[in-house]
């Protein structure tokens, strides 16, 4: 790999974001901004078990009970491999309930207010039956089965064992074990989920406007769901307010909406509100991991076992299924470090809970978590430094193939720890931890140092998913480029950005093809009428994917308008420049417009011999995956008094390839970081034992303000990968922050507790697990 240079045009330069003025002024259209004619509020189950008996509503009230859409199918996601047990979820419950909030009837009425009005009037008799709330009561002998498929509550069951693994367990010096737990939680982003739908009256087609990652296979879901032809349904993603994973799942409130439009022929809407989204959108994380790392004398990993449980909730959620979090974190556990022998199980277990869906890293914020602690607990087994131990281990030689068989195409794990070591000023640090424990006696403050290294996968292609055998198997993506007759340029794209800044990356990816500024191309996007197919925007795919399909659209348009310029100069296409606006020939001062050429192109084409008519172009890029990687850092101050953990500092080291634009990977950076501090120390839905959520509102499920937060300090070290894995040179970080921040608060906290000899291996890490861990321990009142 080679270090980046100062760029040259306008990738690698740090624009301001062009989806911003309207966002800050107000002029952004949200779904909820949109006028219908009749609302929907759905009646949501108040038991997590039981069967229905009577769902009943006063007179006059707009009421759809399961009944009434039988004919609707369910939703089933598939897997072909790994034991799955297809699950089917009802559009509205019928006859029995699986969690708190599940939809079991919907009414419709005139305006928002008065259907929530008409909603509390519903009366529910449901038999309430005991509930299933956690994965370890659901795997227990004897629990009741939460469907017929899935005998013992298993809904997916991953396994794979390397050869040889059993005899370089065996063989190891030392065994040391690190079991880690993250609390279930919520994606919360700004905008709840909405749906407005509307029954076009000339075509009988429905436009369905909503808050999703995924617009088009969204349309090919409903139209599955309702029995509809896809060819009459329009899906529209306007301005989202945040997705973080929530919104790319089919949820069945988006399918009733469409199919009250369709069945009222008029408009119909409906807006999620924040208990709604806490309770009964999509949950995430809930999993627990057991690893084992074999070591020889060294402190060298020669094996790794893992055992990963994932409650996965009452369904299984459409297209990833339940099994993108035991699965990924099955495929992925080793990480960075470099082990061949290998043994793992991954799980997704059903219980009476809300659904869970991919949140910001999906399970790799666990993975990093449960590696990490065990590098730290290792540290003190061999007796070495944190960081040395870490050198040890980690991934030196790329390309590298994994014990699963994924290939790390280029990374540079040992030089971003050293960044981050050596930025930190770690020895500084050690130095100021020993005076102030020195002090003594163990009350008040303790500082504490944590540091994380981890991969991320990014641009997840089609051969990614298609391991996993996924019956939905996302992947590539299409852009459709096309410059008008006047040289202003349209890219047409299937990702759909909510919020990440792609409108303005890829514009300058396409700047530099075409010899245009940034003001003269256009994103279109999140429109299923005006874009080509593709899977929208997740896991840190759409800039590496997406942006690959935009330069390789672009260079063909390049192409065309250097080829049509030098028939113009009676040059060579390979001499001509696209830059400022103009087509030049180098090395002369023989120039023309670049709107120009354009012109000629539709309206002069006959001048360009057999050369098709026009300046458009269309790519598809589908890599098969490139791994960004980076180094955390967190600096504590625990207070056994209290619990409460203070961060003095975080520090992030980064290699993400090239830098499409800096600003906007800085801010995908500050946002992971923040969502990283949220599952690390505040974030959780806790339910009771009847599988009630207890955090129902803002008060209780508690998120990280600006107070919370200290400047982040981020180093890149801006590599271009010698990989064929990107063709823009760039890897996706836009969940790096949320993986390995929690990793590295965790080992800080753990650091600062260490004079008290006990451990916090769940997060989040908040002052009751603190304070019960030393009182467990007798260390304090």
């Amino acid at each position: 790999m080679q270090v980046a240079r100062a760029p040259a045009g306008f990738v690698g330069r740090s624009l301001r974001r062009v989806e911003d003025p309207a966002l800050v002024t107000g002029r952004g259209c949200f779904t909820g901004d949109l006028p219908a004619a009749r609302w929907v509020r759905f009646v949501r189950s108040p038991l997590a078990s039981g069967r229905i008996r009577a769902i009943t509503a006063p007179a006059g009230v707009m009421l759809v009970r399961g009944a009434d859409v039988a004919a609707l199918h369910p939703i089933v996601p598939m897997l072909d491999r790994f034991k799955y047990a297809p699950i089917r979820q009802p559009v509205l419950a019928r006859e029995v309930v699986r969690f708190v909030g599940e939809p079991v009837a919907a009414v419709v009425a005139d305006s928002r207010e008065a259907a929530e009005d008409a909603a509390d009037a519903v009366i529910v008799d449901i038999e309430e039956t005991t509930p299933v709330v956690d994965a370890a009561a659901a795997l227990a002998a004897g629990a009741a089965a939460l469907h017929p498929e899935a005998p013992g509550n298993v809904i997916v069951d991953g396994r794979i064992e390397t050869a040889g693994f059993a005899v370089a367990a065996a063989g190891a010096i030392r065994h040391v074990t690190a079991t880690v737990r993250s609390s279930r939680q919520n994606a919360s982003p700004l905008e709840p989920r909405a749906a407005h739908a509307v029954w076009e009256r000339a075509t009988g087609r429905i436009t369905l406007t909503c808050a999703t990652q995924m617009p088009h296979l969204m349309r090919t879901a409903i139209a599955d769901v309702i029995g509809m032809p896809e060819a009459r349904l329009r899906v529209v993603a306007p301005d989202v307010g945040g997705g973080f994973g929530q919104k790319m799942s089919l949820g069945p409130e988006f399918v009733l909406v469409t199919w009250l439009a369709h069945r009222l022929r008029t408009s119909v809407a409906w807006t999620e509100d924040r208990r709604e989204n806490l309770i009964a959108c999509f949950h995430s994380r809930d999993i627990a991991i057991t690893v084992d790392g074999a070591f020889d004398a060294d402190g060298r990993l020669v094996a790794v076992a893992g055992d990963v449980v994932s409650n996965v909730g009452a369904y299984s959620c459409y297209p990833t299924t339940c099994g993108v979090e035991p699965l990924m974190a099955m495929a992925e556990l080793p990480g960075p470090y470099d082990v061949q022998h290998y043994s793992c199980r991954g799980r997704g277990v059903a219980t009476n809970t809300c659904p869970i869906a991919p949140y910001r890293g999906v399970a790799r914020p666990v993975i990093a978590m449960a590696m990490e602690r065990l590098m730290d607990k290792a540290a003190t087994v061999f007796a070495l430094d944190p960081v040395e131990i870490r050198r040890r281990n980690l991934i030196r030689r790329f390309p590298y193939v994994s014990a699963t068989g994924i290939t790390l195409d280029a990374a540079s794990h040992i030089e971003t720890m050293d960044m981050a070591v050596a930025t930190a000023d770690l020895p500084a640090l050690r130095r100021l931890q020993a005076a102030e424990r020195a002090k003594g006696p163990h009350k008040g403050r303790h500082l504490g140092i944590g540091i994380a290294t981890f991969a991320e996968r990014t641009g997840y292609g089609t051969a990614a998913f298609a391991a996993r055998g996924m019956s939905v198997t996302p992947g590539f993506e299409t852009v459709d480029l096309v410059m008008d007759p006047s040289g202003f340029v349209e890219a047409r794209i299937g990702a759909s950005p909510h919020g990440q800044g792609l409108d303005t990356t890829l514009t300058q990816i396409v700047a530099d093809e075409v010899g245009l500024g940034p003001d003269r191309i256009r994103i279109v996007h999140g429109d299923t009428d005006r874009t080509p197919y593709g899977f929208g925007t997740f896991a840190s795919r759409s800039l590496v994917i997406s942006g690959g399909a935009t330069l390789l659209a672009a260079r063909k348009v390049g192409g065309k308008l250097r080829s049509m310029a030098a028939h113009l100069f009676e040059a060579a296409p390979e001499d001509v420049v696209l830059a400022d606006g103009v087509a030049r020939v180098r090395g002369t001062d023989r120039e023309v417009a670049i709107a120009e050429v354009a012109r000629l192109a539709y309206h002069q084409s006959h001048r360009f011999g057999t050369a098709p008519p026009g300046l458009q172009a269309s790519a598809t890029y589908d890599p098969p995956g490139t791994f960004s990687n980076a180094c955390h850092v967190a600096v504590v101050a625990v207070d056994v008094d209290t619990g409460k953990v203070t961060l003095e500092r975080l520090l992030v080291a980064e290699d993400a390839g090239v830098l499409i634009n800096p600003m906007i990977a800085d801010g995908q950076i500050h946002g992971g970081v923040a969502q990283g501090v949220a599952g690390a120390l505040l974030e959780e839905i806790v339910h009771d034992a009847h599988g009630n959520v207890l955090t129902a509102t803002f008060a209780d499920y508690l998120l990280p303000t600006a107070r919370d937060l200290p400047a982040i300090d981020i180093h890149h070290l801006e590599t271009v990968p010698d990989s064929a894995f990107t063709v823009t040179g760039a890897k996706g970080l836009g969940e790096g922050g949320a993986i390995g921040m929690p990793a590295a608060i965790l080992n800080a906290v753990n650091d600062a507790l260490a004079p008290f000899a006990v451990a916090i291996d769940e997060l989040p890490a908040t002052p009751q697990r603190i304070r019960a861990a030393l009182r467990a321990a007798a260390l304090v009142p």
